[in-house]
């Protein structure tokens, strides 16, 4: 009875630590974690504005990626070029995107990796119809997708061996896929914890950054 209980506590903090990447911040930070902020956690932002940004790395830094760990060396890989997708009925809606790759050094000394890709579209359908064929795609491929709510899910990925989570969103004109792993060797287990906390503060980080605060929301 014990084990279970521990087990469903574990899963509900896992999924409020998730929904911090896509969290209402406003009146969710009450004195007792009772219902209306474990709820709160589990929505989506309001969909905003986001810009594109040469220096995604940047993002990351000014926090810890999670408790006890430490960001290292970062690349940007930022394309100012506008890309097609695919769309649908022949439309050609275009996008730009940004990411960053990093090194984490966890508190015992071992090297995990993180991931951002942010794709900024010209448009929020444009950018909701990308989000809606991944989800079937790796609904199809038996990839899950572990929901966090209607516009972001979840899905376990690895890194030749490394054991690692993915999250991936919709808000506004913005799609954007985190990715972490924990090193060679590791047990998903034991990672599980530290992954989620990985990329819920990483993709909560990356899109607030992105997000133009100045720019009404555009309409669901």
């Amino acid at each position: 009875m014990h084990g279970s209980r521990s087990a469903a506590l574990g899963r509900a903090r896992s999924a409020a630590l998730i929904g911090l990447a896509v969290a209402v911040s406003a009146g969710c930070s009450g004195g007792d974690d009772g219902k209306n902020r474990e709820a709160a956690e589990r929505t989506a932002r309001p969909p905003g504005t986001h810009s594109w940004t040469s220096r995604p790395c940047d993002l990351l830094t000014g926090e810890a990626p999670a408790e006890g760990f430490t960001l290292g060396s970062t690349t940007d890989s930022a394309s100012p070029d506008a890309q097609e997708d695919i769309g649908e009925n022949g439309a050609r809606p275009l996008y730009r995107q940004t990411g960053c790759l990093a090194d984490l050094k966890a508190p015992d000394g071992t090297f995990w990796k993180l991931s951002t890709r942010a794709s900024v579209y010209e448009a929020t359908e444009a950018a909701r119809h990308a989000y809606r064929v991944k989800e079937d795609l790796d609904r199809a491929h038996g990839r899950g997708p572990e929901k966090v709510h209607d516009a972001a899910y979840a899905i376990p990925a690895d890194d030749r061996g490394r054991p690692g989570r993915t999250l991936l969103l919709w808000n506004g004109d913005l799609v954007l896929t985190v990715s972490a792993y924990a090193p060679h060797g590791s047990t998903e287990h034991d990672v599980q914890e530290s992954l989620e906390r990985i990329v819920g503060n990483a993709a909560r980080r990356t899109e607030d950054g992105l997000r133009d605060h100045d720019a009404s929301s555009p309409a669901p």
